[in-house]
């Protein structure tokens, strides 16, 4: 099961920039299965960047370069589609044979135009490589996945700034979490409940765009839980965005071309 928390289409998307989508797959609890496999087959994407984040389970991936590999718990897999890549993603075979949870996230990052044609590639990234920070106080855990955080640097490079941060706020925890003036800031909750500000509560399965203007950020757990969350702020892009399907340009002009290129074969098969 997966749940769009938003998208690219719409009312939002200037103040949603770099990020055009989430995607999440909640913990569900998977059988052990012998069948065809549960993923998705080949697909295209041209223009952005997938970034696929498992808590739990594990996913196999393949793509029109010839790369592939695992992504395991507490793993990231930061994908830059730039020009054109084909790829599909399916649960493991070890995963698929044991069972198990399956807990994921998969957030799509704008480029910037001059960046868009630029040549596929992959930053696989472990979990052993994620900075795991403890949040003053006791108030709990922030995994840095992209930007920084305080004197910490995460291991994600990125086309422009921005910050992914994977938090775990404890029940009765409070975090001052500033972010630059002007960036976009998004807010997923994941489970549990919080406060954003001393103001509006946030519920599970519940996101919130925040004002770029200030740069104050207070979360208070307001829960007898943990809360699990997934903190998105960047500088936006300040371009159009023309996206079909899985192609996201500047332009209608651009979106043909793309699709043109992948029906000609140009992005590649496997």
């Amino acid at each position: 099961p997966v749940h769009s928390m938003f998208a690219y289409q719409g009312a939002g998307v200037a103040e949603r920039s770099p990020f055009l989508l989430l995607d999440y797959a909640p913990p569900y609890s998977f059988a052990p299965h012998s069948g065809p496999r549960r993923g998705v087959g080949q697909h295209p994407h041209r223009g952005f960047e997938t970034v696929t984040i498992v808590y739990s389970g594990e996913l196999e991936h393949r793509d029109s370069t010839g790369a592939g590999g695992l992504i395991g718990a507490g793993d990231v897999q930061w994908m830059t589609a730039g020009g054109g890549i084909v790829h599909e993603e399916f649960h493991a075979p070890a995963f698929s044979q044991t069972g198990g949870v399956f807990h994921v996230a998969q957030l799509w990052v704008n480029l910037p135009a001059k960046d868009k044609m630029t040549p596929a590639h992959y930053q696989g990234i472990t979990a052993a490589q994620i900075p795991s920070l403890a949040l003053p106080q006791g108030a709990g855990q922030l995994r840095l996945i992209a930007g920084d955080w305080e004197d910490k640097k995460a291991p994600a490079q990125t086309y422009t700034p921005m910050r992914v941060w994977d938090l775990r706020l404890a029940a009765g925890g409070r975090a001052d979490l500033p972010q630059p003036e002007g960036w976009n800031t998004l807010l997923l909750v994941q489970s549990g409940s919080v406060q954003i500000n001393d103001g509006a509560t946030v519920q599970s399965m519940q996101t919130a765009t925040l004002s770029a203007a200030g740069t104050g950020l207070t979360l208070a757990n307001t829960g007898s839980v943990e809360a699990q969350l997934l903190l998105l702020s960047g500088e936006p892009i300040d371009e159009p965005v023309c996206g079909y399907g899985p192609f996201v340009m500047n332009s209608r002009e651009e979106i043909k071309q793309a699709i043109d290129d992948f029906n000609s074969g140009r992005f590649g098969q496997h």
